[in-house]
């Protein structure tokens, strides 16, 4: 209960940092976005700023030996760079710059009734779901017959 408490609130504390930030305008997310036109550098201040306060934090939290709600630190896989990362990226990127909106700004625009947020989550929804299963599929993949069986 005490976790999903404070996950309930660092998620509403995102959420407000996302409002204030601007990042649930899908207008000024363009407009950052188009770096070879009207370019819009604020949001590069709302990035360069939340990086400021998470690189000293972070080195004190990863001190301890354990986070304060939970019973270990997540652990990341050090893996090369595959194809199918680049292409999801690739994919991500074209999705926020043809929408204006990512995850968590998509999420927290649906409170507000934005239509764009409205019509992006259900479809967001979907590619994760179609992803999955492709994933799935890809570490599944049948082993071909030995050539004994196939004669």
């Amino acid at each position: 209960m005490r976790s999903s408490l404070f996950a309930f609130l660092s998620g509403l504390l995102f959420a407000l940092g996302l409002e204030l930030g601007g990042m649930t305008d899908p207008a000024k997310v363009l407009a950052f976005l188009d770096v070879a036109g009207d370019w819009d550098f604020r949001l590069a201040l709302v990035m360069g700023g939340a990086i400021a306060v998470h690189a000293p934090l972070r080195r004190l939290i990863l001190r301890r030996e354990r986070p304060l709600f939970a019973a270990t630190f997540p652990s990341f896989p050090r893996q090369r760079v595959e194809a199918g990362l680049v292409g999801g990226a690739a994919l991500f990127g074209v999705g926020w710059g043809l929408a204006g909106y990512c995850p968590g700004p998509a999420l927290t625009s649906l409170t507000s009734g934005a239509v764009g947020a409205w019509v992006f989550v259900p479809a967001m929804l979907v590619g994760m779901a179609v992803a999955r299963r492709l994933s799935a599929w890809r570490r599944v993949k049948p082993v071909d017959p030995p050539e004994a069986v196939r004669a």
